[in-house]
């Protein structure tokens, strides 16, 4: 019982992560095309932060939480799929650290990329997305 509790937290908070993943990156496209300084600028910094920090980064923190506790007592370690899948699970740990990066970028009216450059980037998290929900629903391997 305890073990279905820990998947359903799991996936509350992998569907908080992921739909601020998905959204982020389009408020950086839309940034990009406001002055700095401007009122729609300084508007896109405070959804952007209390995005990141009000959502983002405790959901992501839940998911780790309960993503381990899942592992350790579904006795996971020795499937491979499962080792597959904490590597596109690193990858979106590190498309998050770059979410983060940007943010302060903006924050601090640095930004150096193109919309095009954030259209890109809000692929990333659904490839990643596929590819884990492949491994953990399938398991191919």
């Amino acid at each position: 019982m305890l073990y279905d509790w820990l998947k359903a937290l799991h996936v509350i908070s992998v569907i908080a992560w992921m739909a601020g993943m998905l959204y982020l990156p389009r408020l950086y496209v839309y940034h990009c095309e406001a002055a700095p300084g401007s009122k729609e600028s300084e508007t896109f910094k405070v959804m952007e932060r209390r995005l990141l920090r009000a959502i983002i980064n405790p959901a992501m923190g839940a998911t780790w939480i309960f993503g381990v506790s899942i592992a350790w007592l579904g006795h996971h370690w020795d499937q491979p799929w499962f080792w597959a899948k904490v590597v596109l699970v690193l990858g979106m740990q590190g498309a998050h650290g770059g979410l983060v990066h940007w943010q302060r970028d903006f924050a601090a009216d640095r930004n150096r990329h193109s919309q095009r450059f954030y259209r890109f980037v809000n692929e990333v998290p659904t490839l990643l997305m596929i590819g884990i929900v492949i491994l953990v629903i399938v398991k191919p391997f």
